[in-house]
């Protein structure tokens, strides 16, 4: 099978040739330690340039990974700052009232020289699984106001949050709808939605509020659809379900046990994980590789699943714990051999 077919394959919650590899967030600097050259550009994790196939694929064969990936963030008015290894962090949030929804500044998803990039992207793709990955519209919300003033708006001034959750997902909309007119494979949407203890918001109040917006955006899906959220989302996972997505991220081990999510809802969607970052950073090549056989012993079986990392390759991820990662589902993850039994 290609990468493509395999990951397609996947999402369907099929068993493919292999279990695939899939990571979306990959350090430029982690890149460069692996031996993959330079990646400084504009644009993605670490400044590395996702918006370059060239690039991409450089990553895909050095990192044995079946997809490559094409950012459309929205924009967000908030502070950012610069931490240790050039890890980028959110500070402040800029938008406190209604006069302020001007700050919000999103680029028109129906301007052709917007996607003129991304037509370039698909046609340098090989036989690599094409991802747009954009926000479905939460996330943006609470990170534009900080997350103090919208946990106060939420019970003060809750039509600021509806307005500002309208404009991200109306944009959403618009950009979901242009990624499957183009011909991208599949969707990978990143809102974090949860603590490690639990969710974010109480299941009712997300239900409330929240929902009905990203019904909008699952309206709009035509194509497979990737959930990214870290923490313990076992309580809006049926919501999630319910909206049509196709496979969840991932599975943070720090806060979700994968094997029980494959044993209650492996029937209703594909799980994408869940190697612990923890142990890529700071754990031994023999543990990492420990537990990539665990995962693909006790998850894969039966299909719709695909190996990554607990959140994304950072910069600060030990290179021989990620080429330990990589090779070692290269040796198990094969199922015509029986490898996985």
């Amino acid at each position: 099978m290609t990468s493509r077919e395999r990951i397609l394959c996947a999402l369907d919650r099929g068993q493919p040739d292999r279990v695939p590899y899939c990571e979306v967030g990959v350090s430029g600097k982690l890149l460069e330690a692996l031996g993959g050259g330079p990646t400084t550009g504009a644009g993605g994790i670490d400044e590395m340039d996702t918006r370059d196939p060239a690039l991409e694929i450089r990553v895909s064969q050095l990192l044995r990974r079946d997809n490559i990936c094409y950012r459309m963030q929205p924009t967000i008015p908030v502070e950012r700052h610069t931490g240790a290894d050039g890890i980028d962090f959110y500070g402040e949030g800029q938008v406190r009232t209604q006069q302020d929804l001007d700050l919000v500044d999103l680029p028109d998803p129906d301007d052709p020289a917007l996607w003129e990039p991304a037509r370039c992207f698909l046609e340098g793709s090989e036989d690599f699984a094409t991802c747009l990955a954009t926000r479905a519209g939460i996330s943006p919300v609470y990170l534009a106001m900080g997350m103090e003033s919208f946990a106060v708006a939420l019970y003060e001034d809750r039509d600021l949050v509806e307005a500002l959750l309208d404009r991200y997902t109306n944009w959403a909309v618009g950009v979901v709808k242009k990624a499957a007119e183009l011909g991208f494979d599949f969707l990978w949407t990143s809102d974090d939605l949860a603590f490690k203890t639990g969710s974010l918001f109480s299941p009712d109040m997300f239900r409330e509020i929240f929902l009905p917006h990203l019904r909008k955006v699952a309206d709009a899906v035509s194509i497979p659809w990737v959930f990214h959220s870290d923490g313990d989302l076992g309580e809006l996972i049926p919501d999630l379900l319910d909206l049509g997505i196709s496979a969840l991220n991932p599975i943070e081990p720090e806060a979700m046990d994968i094997v029980e999510v494959k044993r209650r809802w492996g029937h209703r969607v594909c799980l994408i994980g869940n190697v612990s970052v923890d142990l890529l950073a700071a754990g031994e090549p023999e543990q990492v590789r420990e537990e990539v056989r665990r995962l693909v012993r006790e998850v894969a079986p039966g299909g719709g699943y695909m190996l990554s990392s607990g959140n994304s390759l950072a910069s600060y991820c030990k290179p021989g714990n990620v080429r330990a990662m990589v090779e070692e589902l290269a040796v198990w993850g094969a199922y015509e051999t029986g490898s996985l039994a």
